[in-house]
């Protein structure tokens, strides 16, 4: 596998932090983002995912690179009352709202996981920067007080578009946990929701190709 091949690749499967627990570390840079991306995203990643964290709390960054559209990755990840077309670990969803801030939805996680339920809060949407955030007010799981944002942005280069998404989060270290244990468990949660995320949004962009309703988008 030749650099190039090694790049794109590391850039699907996404990353994140230097460390768990450790947010962004020494290095401003987040795992898995590109020095030229992150000269355009260091203002995003200041506003929306630079968070304090408290001693008993540990926070995150996950980058996933997507080949697909802004515009249409965020038809995804905006439906706060349809996460599960993504997020693979939801089995159902119900909301109480009408979909904007403030809006609560109780989530039911499938089967075999350390988790039954979930209730949370949209916190923010905010379409003209591509950013949502929703936070966690209980539910039968491990995530206590889980906060998260997530945003994105397009890039297009020598013919070439995608779409960077960064989620980050703060949450609760458990009674008798490490905070190293409880970042590496949300951080796997989230990049393999980003994961999905990427595989949906790329799907779907190819159908829309194939009906004509999209023009040709070049591959990285």
């Amino acid at each position: 596998m030749g650099a190039e091949e090694m790049e794109e690749s590391e850039g699907r499967r996404g990353g994140r932090g230097p460390g768990p627990g450790s947010g962004l570390g020494s290095n401003p840079i987040p795992f898995g983002l590109r020095e030229n991306e992150y000269a355009v995203l260091r203002d995003v990643i200041a506003r929306y995912h630079t968070h304090e964290t408290p001693p008993d709390h540990c926070s995150s960054i996950v980058v996933q690179r997507v080949n697909a559209r802004v515009d249409l990755v965020w038809s995804v990840v905006s439906r706060f009352d349809k996460p599960q077309t993504y997020k693979h670990f939801i089995r159902s969803c119900t909301m109480r709202g009408d979909g904007g801030v403030g809006s609560v939805r109780e989530v039911s996680v499938v089967s075999g996981l350390p988790a039954t339920t979930s209730t949370e809060r949209l916190e923010m949407l905010d379409p003209a920067n591509h950013a949502i955030s929703f936070r966690v007010l209980g539910g039968e799981h491990r995530l206590r007080n889980y906060h998260s944002v997530t945003t994105l942005n397009e890039f297009t280069e020598s013919a070439k578009t995608w779409t960077v998404v960064l989620e980050s989060y703060v949450v609760d270290i458990p009674e008798g946990n490490t905070k190293e244990d409880t970042c590496m468990f949300a951080d796997t949660v989230v990049r393999c929701n980003l994961q999905s995320l990427a595989q949906v949004s790329e799907h779907l962009h190819r159908d829309r190709e194939r009906h004509g309703l999209l023009p040709a988008l070049p591959r990285r």
